[in-house]
């Protein structure tokens, strides 16, 4: 049975106590295999947990569904193991009539490690894919003290973290419309969904697929946090889903900022707390004395 936490033994050495032995949770991590209408598509390591979320959260990141409509059906039967029960580690997916499979140019190789996602892909012209969403016309604005409070935000909902300390975790939050708030104050971003994983493109997966799965796309309004650094294709998927802005804690590569510009898309990066670095399309932000309509600073050539 696929766990999503497991125990094992560990022995501890400190300069005070010397060597102790306890037990130690550890996050789960294994193999999934996606087959599309029974043909292998790719396998992935990821934290067991939350599967159909995180297949239906790929394809939408490899533009291969855009609407829950497109996948008829999901399910384990195909796992079975030599002792003939049920592994759950092999997803099925049933798409519809007039659904394309993956042309070849974008199909995987066997198999695509936890800690990066893409480099999988059999092709560099598979990497960059183009949206069905439009994150340049969203028009949110995001109060910079409302995205400061993200990252504890996120924290504080890492039930996994807090056991294992080994998992990233992707938190899809909704800005609520100017004036919303009560007695003048303005409300707080709703969390709408929260997802972890050993790697952090599997954790922005599940949280896309979580949003095709309840039919909230493209993403309007919405900031996802992640707690990690900002890669390119971190930065893709939340393309791919029309999410207009995406933070995390770390930095953002070069790639993802070059990307981020090119798809309209809010980059924020460093987001710890007290201050927060823009890194592309910084006019989404409103900050505390800074009068409307006076545009940000000018942007510095490199």
């Amino acid at each position: 049975m696929t766990r999503a936490s497991q125990r094992r033994r560990v022995h501890r050495y400190t300069a005070e106590a010397g060597e102790t032995g306890r037990a130690d949770t550890l996050a789960g991590e294994e193999p999934l295999e996606i087959r599309l209408n029974g043909v292998p598509f790719t396998v992935t390591m990821r934290t067991p947990g939350n599967d159909f979320d995180l297949v239906a959260g790929f394809l939408v990141s490899e533009g291969v569904v855009r609407a829950p409509s497109e996948i008829v059906q999901m399910d384990y039967r195909s796992g079975i193991g030599p002792d003939g029960q049920r592994t759950y580690n092999v997803v099925e997916v049933r798409l519809a009539p007039g659904v394309a499979l993956p042309d070849t140019s974008m199909e995987r190789h066997v198999y695509t490690s936890s800690s990066c996602g893409v480099c999988g892909t059999a092709s560099i012209e598979a990497v960059t894919k183009v949206s069905s969403f439009d994150p340049a016309g969203d028009p949110v604005r995001l109060p910079v003290p409302g995205l400061l409070a993200l990252p504890d935000r996120l924290r504080a909902e890492q039930k996994l973290f807090s056991t294992t300390g080994g998992v990233h975790a992707a938190g899809l939050f909704r800005w609520p419309e100017p004036g919303a708030g009560t007695g003048g104050a303005p409300a707080e971003p709703e969390l709408l969904c929260l997802r972890e994983d050993v790697g952090r493109h599997n954790a922005v997966d599940k949280v896309v697929g979580w949003a095709l799965r309840e039919g909230l796309l493209p993403l309007r309004g919405t900031v996802l946090q992640v707690s990690g650094r900002a890669s390119f294709e971190l930065v893709q998927k939340a393309y791919m889903a029309g999410v207009p802005a995406l933070a995390a804690v770390s930095a953002p590569s070069a790639l993802a900022v070059d990307l981020a510009e090119e798809a309209g898309l809010t980059l924020l990066g460093f987001s710890r707390g007290t201050s927060v670095n823009a890194y592309a399309h910084r006019e989404r932000l409103t900050v505390p004395g800074r009068p409307e309509g006076v545009p940000p600073l000018a942007t510095m050539e490199p």
